[in-house]
């Protein structure tokens, strides 16, 4: 929830704090609108993209702290959105760029938050604060400016009456509401159902780079909406939320498997995909978000560097093979820092999922071979 009123609140420094939860609060100046705003606070690691970061709609609810200790050196331009708006609930920078530099750029970071409403807060140490997020985890917060301060014990209160991430659903709220098309560039060979719990632009994208029309379904889809297409493959989208609370969006995933149509997903789509296989899904301590995380692919061996934005996880065995309604199924990435689990296949039928962004905006490009992997489904399946 946030509360702001307009205004460069960078440019007249006012003060600013950031309260979490457990009572820890970090005193800087104002970024962005002036106001208050709640959410879990959360880390990213990532040095560049901040831009899609901030439209991610993944990022739902959260207030993301930059690890980067200078933010806002490209400014903002009108290319780069993942999505039509912000959708973090509030930014923590240690260092805003003053000017932006980028032939590209068509105003600041600082304007921008400002025209969207997105309260800030700069000038606090964002490595104790990571430092405390990674011992502590992942925690309710809020940040506070001019006006919206007060007394720290009533702060703190207004902190804690918040709700908790886990149980929370939020996938409805993100996703479009009416479907659209993104036609294949060049000429057409598929055609992709794609079900929206808070997709990137830049997913239907790499799609119709390989001759995919992409049809983006709202959340709500049913088996009659996403048939109704005539698609030779489906997608889950990433999103944000507990995947728990995600039964409608598991159910048409059975409904898919059942008919044992090509399938793909993508971080919320790989936690639904655990759940329609019979596992589990837990809260991460302080998730994976960042576009520099190492992960095999067990199928080739090969590591990765990949982009991440998850709090969540599936709890599926790493070392055997499950046997689950629809067929044999066994875990085929890995994350190597922590052994997440990141990624799910079918051994008996054509359905794959990663944990991961395989489009990389922003990030790197080692996973762009996942499309071309579900291209390559939907091409034996129509053989």
């Amino acid at each position: 929830m946030t509360t702001s009123t307009r205004g460069t609140a960078f440019q007249k420094a006012l003060p600013a704090v950031l309260v979490l939860e457990d009572g820890r609060i970090f005193r800087g100046r104002a970024y962005g609108a002036v106001g208050e705003t709640f959410g879990e606070a959360v880390f990213s690691t990532g040095m560049t993209g901040y831009q899609e970061t901030l439209t991610d709609p993944s990022y739902d609810r959260q207030i993301v702290v930059a690890t980067a200790p200078q933010i806002g050196n490209t400014g903002w331009n009108d290319e780069d959105d993942e999505s039509g708006r912000i959708w973090v609930s509030g930014y923590v920078v240690r260092d805003p760029a003053r000017v932006p530099s980028n032939w590209r750029a068509t105003r600041s970071l600082d304007e921008e938050l400002v025209a969207q409403g997105v309260v800030g807060v700069s000038g606090i140490d964002t490595r104790a604060l990571t430092r405390h997020l990674r011992e502590r985890g992942s925690m309710r917060s809020g940040i506070f400016s001019g006006e919206a301060i007060a007394a720290d014990s009533e702060l703190l209160a207004r902190v804690q009456a918040q709700p908790h991430m886990k149980g929370t659903s939020l996938y409805e709220e993100v996703a479009t509401k009416e479907a659209y098309v993104v036609p294949a560039v060049g000429e057409k060979r598929f055609t992709v159902a794609a079900i929206d719990l808070g997709i990137k632009g830049m997913t239907p994208q790499r799609m119709a780079e390989r001759g995919i029309e992409v049809h983006v379904l709202p959340a709500t889809a049913t088996e009659d909406d996403v048939y109704a297409v005539g698609p030779d493959g489906v997608f889950f989208s990433n999103g944000p939320g507990d995947p728990a609370t995600a039964d409608g969006p598991v159910a048409l995933m059975a409904t898919v498997l059942e008919r044992k149509t090509p399938l793909f997903g993508i971080c919320f789509g790989n936690q639904i995909l655990g759940r329609a296989l019979g596992f589990g899904t837990y809260k991460l301590k302080y998730g994976h978000r960042g576009i520099n995380q190492p992960v095999q692919d067990r199928t080739t061996g090969k590591v990765e560097v990949t982009a991440h934005n998850h709090g969540f996880a599936v709890d599926a065995p790493l070392d055997q093979v499950s046997e689950t309604k629809f067929g044999r199924a066994e875990v085929s990435h890995v994350c190597l820092n922590d052994d997440v689990v990141e990624g799910l296949q079918l051994l008996d039928q054509p359905a794959f999922s990663v944990q991961y962004h395989p489009e990389a905006a922003a990030g790197p490009h080692d996973a762009a071979y996942l499309f071309d992997r579900f291209v390559s489904l939907m091409e034996g399946q129509r053989a």
